[in-house]
Order: structure tokens, then C-alpha cells, then sequence
């Protein structure tokens, strides 16, 4: 799995045994990142509604959460081993994230360059080509130069950037086969019917994804845009803005889809150093039932590194020795009408409330 602002490593497994206790049979995970929720809601047993406006999200939904039983993994492997003896190519990554930045070292922009431009002249099915699109951005994020996000690069190249490009194959994810969509997530969730539970985890600042993972979304999309900056950004970074990202509307935004959301169960994670109060969260969540929530604890992201296109916003770079930030998590029995096939209504396991405490013990 990718360097992920924002991961869900550290609640993932916690998420999914709430999921569990609360008999959850199917989950939407509105925000969906690199698919680690998911993953996790998928192992357990549950079948999961994988959203993202982020195309490479998309992709990874395909090949962890979307691919079946059915998928050819002898056909996978074949195609892997034919892109992995592709002549190198001098393209579109070479000489913006190679050249006019320092995302990677020339020869593996130049075999990343070949390999997306192949997987497009491949006839493919939506999970294959998920499938091989992740495992390209995967590759490509283990020899990359950065601290994780792309709104910079390291001004001396990482160790990692050295190492060859390596192709692998995602690993399969057990549990039943899933579904992507590609929607704003507002505009999703009224939609959800027959969903039991719901997670929402919505950006907490002004920082995009779209901005902070710019080079994976231009290596699934491959629609050579436009850029600028530093950081050689995509230009639709400038314009492709979410409510979520502003500090005015976030609030709204999500008072708005906590309302649109009819599954019984919200499982809500948000961080304190964001545009989103504990407070104010537990508050609006109690408007629709029973609130327990749960502290976990992290680290900051990014202190102390070396970032070259930070050069000139030495404010924006985090400060080393400040305290660690908190992720929030608050499970809420949602007490609106029901949308779900016709079966007995799940109910909420006594120790719902002692799981939450019990976790931040």
C-alpha cells in the first residue's frame, strides 16, 4: 500500500470489528483514499461500497475491493511480466516529474512512461486494469522521493529512489466482491439504499488530496496536463475545489451528507488539527442517536523534512516538537427510517458504548 496522508492504518481494524459487533452485512466508505477501510470492512465479511473522486482511488477499488473469484490471476501475472520487458520510453514522466522536478530518477520515469503507455493499448477489463494501474502506482511509489505527499519532493533524493522500478501484483483481499463509483459523496449518499453501515472520513483542511497525490491521479487518468509551480502540479489542482477544503463551507458540507446518509450505522473519523471541532462533530452526530466515540492518538506527518518546493512557505512546513494531532472516531446508531432490503433491523449490541471506551482506555 502507498505512503498515504490520512491513512486509516491505525483504525482500520477498529472500524471493521465495529462494523461487526453492530451486524453490519454491507458498508460504503464515502471517502474511500487508498482503500484501507474497505480492505479491512472486506475481510470481515462485509461487501463494501468503495467511493472517491480521486481516480486513483478508483483503481485501487478495482483491485482490492471490486476483483473477484472470477479474475484471471495466471492472465495478471502474463501481463505483469510482459510490462516489466518493455523498452524504457522518454514521455510525459520523464520530463515533467524526472526533469523539471525530482520525483523520481530518469530511468524509472522512463519505465513508468512505458508502462502506462502500454496498459492503454492492452484490452483490459475495468478490475484488470485496476489491477495493473495499481500495481504501477505502487511500483512507483517505492522508488519515489518524497515524505509522502506531493505538494513537494526531497531536495536530495531518498535512498529508495535508486532502486529499480519493480512491478508486483496487488495482493488479493479475501471477503465478498465489492463495488467503485466515482461520485462527490453528497451527491452519492441519498442514493445508498439497502446499505447498512456507512464511514465517513471527509479532508479536514485546505490541503487537497487531489494536490497532495497530483502524480498518481495524472499516472491513472494519463491526460498530460497542464502544470505549474515548484511541485509541477496539476493545473486543474487551481480549480477542481471541495467544500470540504474550505475552512467557511466544511462545516456545512458535512452537516449536509450526515443528513442525505440513510444506513443505520455512521462510523465518523475526523483529526482535531482540522477545520472540524470534537465538539461540534459529537454534537451534529447526536442529533440522529447514540454517540460513543474514541480517541487515537498519531503522529504529526512530515516533521523535520527537507522539502524542496516548501522553499518559499516555510509556514506551511510542519514545525518539529509539536504534540502529536488525534483522530476522532465516533460510532452513532442512526435513528431514521430505515432503507434496507426487507430482514430483521441489526441490533445494537449492548457493549456498543463499552467498545468506545474500551478502545481509548
Amino acid at each position: 500500500m502507498i505512503k498515504y496522508l490520512g491513512s486509516k492504518r491505525a483504525l482500520a481494524d477498529a472500524i471493521a470489528a465495529a462494523a461487526m459487533e453492530l451486524g453490519a452485512r454491507s458498508a460504503a466508505d464515502l471517502f474511500a483514499g487508498t482503500t484501507r477501510v474497505g480492505q479491512a470492512l472486506r475481510q470481515s465479511g462485509i461487501e463494501v461500497v468503495s467511493n472517491d473522486t480521486a481516480a486513483y482511488s478508483e483503481a485501487f477499488g478495482q483491485a482490492y475491493l471490486a476483483a473477484g473469484p472470477d479474475v484471471d490471476r495466471v492472465r495478471i501475472q502474463r501481463l505483469l511480466r510482459h510490462l516489466r520487458t518493455l523498452p524504457p520510453v522518454d514521455g510525459y514522466v520523464t520530463e515533467t516529474f524526472c526533469r523539471r522536478s525530482r520525483y523520481f530518477q530518469p530511468e524509472n520515469g522512463m519505465r513508468i512512461d512505458a508502462v502506462r503507455d502500454e496498459i492503454d493499448r492492452l484490452e483490459l477489463d475495468r478490475v484488470e486494469r485496476g489491477i495493473l494501474l495499481t500495481s504501477l502506482v505502487e511500483a512507483a511509489d517505492r522508488v519515489d522521493s518524497t515524505v509522502g505527499v506531493q505538494m513537494a519532493y526531497l531536495k536530495r533524493w531518498a535512498p529508495r529512489a535508486a532502486n529499480a522500478l519493480e512491478l508486483r501484483e496487488p495482493v488479493a483481499v479475501a471477503g465478498p466482491a465489492g463495488r467503485v463509483t466515482r461520485a462527490d459523496a453528497n451527491e452519492l449518499a441519498a442514493g445508498l439504499d439497502g446499505i447498512d453501515l456507512a464511514y465517513v472520513d471527509p479532508p479536514y483542511n485546505q490541503h487537497s488530496y487531489l494536490g497532495n497525490y497530483h502524480v498518481w491521479e495524472t499516472l491513472v487518468r494519463w491526460d498530460a496536463p497542464d502544470h505549474y509551480g515548484v511541485a509541477c502540479k496539476r493545473a486543474d489542482c487551481r480549480t477542481r475545489k471541495s467544500a470540504y477544503n474550505l475552512r467557511r463551507q466544511a462545516g456545512a458540507a458535512l452537516a449536509d451528507l450526515i443528513e442525505r446518509i440513510g444506513a443505520r450505522w455512521l462510523v465518523v473519523s475526523f483529526s482535531d488539527e482540522g477545520f472540524h471541532r470534537p465538539d461540534e462533530i459529537e454534537t451534529l452526530l447526536a442529533g440522529r442517536g447514540h454517540v460513543g466515540a474514541v480517541d487515537v492518538t498519531r503522529p504529526r506527518h512530515g516533521d523535520g523534512a527537507d522539502v524542496a518546493s516548501l522553499r518559499r512557505r516555510p509556514d506551511r512546513h510542519p514545525r518539529p516538537g509539536r504534540p502529536p494531532g488525534r483522530h476522532r472516531v465516533a460510532p452513532l446508531e442512526h435513528r431514521a427510517p430505515l432503507r434496507v432490503r426487507p430482514r430483521p433491523a441489526p441490533r445494537r449490541p449492548r457493549g456498543a458504548v463499552d467498545f468506545a471506551r474500551t478502545r481509548s482506555s
